[in-house]
């Protein structure tokens, strides 16, 4: 028999100390005493959008006045397929409140982990502790320059997610640039991914590890320990279903368009990465000939945002 398919409509509300709200679901209900991301399902005829603004004034008694898409997840239960169509929300009127008498409660982002959600909630959690956009490191071969270059991407641009992708150093010089990136990623408050082996963390106290396409397609298992950020670059379906397999938190996705480096490349377009993205487990940047201005297209079609070179680091 067809399980039963069920379309919700959800928030991640911000406040302005950058708080994120956690509503508790009744001990009656199903996964009752969990704690969740405000929101319901869709009534009959309703976007999501639609139930999105209609949910939170039942539950909440707010009003919202702007919302982004910030994730699609597809995630089955035993007896149901669940689809999360998750929002996030910083524009509203009205204090939150539990209008159904559920707890509700403000949330460092940081401190999310040390509450019980179910298991569908794992790749919210992941995109609401993760920015929107995403600076890959340009390959500069003076120090004094990537220095500067990199400063000037946190501090004014404010990048709060770094790659150090460095493909022409050898390991000794990636290593020592690795430690001044981190010591500028620590001072501006950004997470520092390192794109090299997974040993890399057993000398470099970063965030994580990036994969390339190659290496993850060569793994069985999660490389890394799950208190650490694990990403990998994907350019199909296939890539994609195996970062779900080893436990990918995020991924980029690429070449939407045609770029300088890569000038023969088969894109994807911006209709095929939003059919990719939807049978994603995970948030996934959109990477490869984008810019500024495709930020909120990209978020749109269901990306977490833009990873770049050019858009950020020149």
């Amino acid at each position: 028999m067809p399980k039963r398919r069920v379309h919700v409509a959800a928030a991640a509300i911000y406040n302005d100390q950058g708080q994120v709200l956690l509503a508790r679901r009744p001990s009656i209900a199903d996964q009752g005493g969990l704690w969740e991301f405000p929101g319901g399902k869709l009534a009959p005829y309703e976007t999501g959008f639609e139930a999105l603004k209609r949910e939170l004034r039942e539950e909440l008694g707010i009003n919202i006045g702007r919302a982004q898409p910030l994730i699609r997840v597809h995630h089955e239960y035993p007896d149901k397929h669940i689809l999360l169509d998750v929002w996030e929300v910083r524009l509203f009127e009205g204090e939150p409140y539990g209008r159904e008498g559920q707890a509700v409660r403000w949330v460092n982002v940081e401190d999310l982990c040390r509450y019980n959600f179910p298991a569908a909630n794992v790749p919210i959690i992941r995109a609401v502790a993760l920015p929107h956009n995403y600076l890959i490191t340009g390959e500069e071969e003076d120090e004094a320059q990537f220095e500067q270059k990199l400063e000037r991407a946190l501090r004014d641009r404010h990048i709060r997610l770094v790659q150090l992708r460095a493909k022409t150093l050898d390991d000794d010089a990636y290593r020592a640039r690795a430690e001044k990136t981190l010591a500028y990623c620590r001072k501006y408050g950004a997470l520092l991914m390192l794109n090299g082996a997974p040993s890399l963390l057993e000398t470099i106290d970063a965030d994580g590890i990036h994969l390339t396409s190659q290496a993850l397609m060569s793994l069985s298992r999660r490389p890394i320990a799950v208190g650490k950020w694990l990403s990998a670059s994907t350019h199909n379906s296939e890539q994609l279903t195996q970062a779900t397999r080893i436990g990918c938190d995020f991924v980029t996705l690429s070449p939407l368009r045609d770029t300088p480096s890569h000038p023969n490349a088969v894109t994807i377009g911006w209709h095929d990465f939003q059919q990719l993205v939807e049978c994603a487990d995970m948030p996934v940047f959109a990477l490869g000939g984008v810019t500024h201005a495709d930020s909120d297209h990209a978020r749109a079609v269901g990306a977490q945002g833009i990873a770049s070179i050019r858009a950020f680091w020149e």
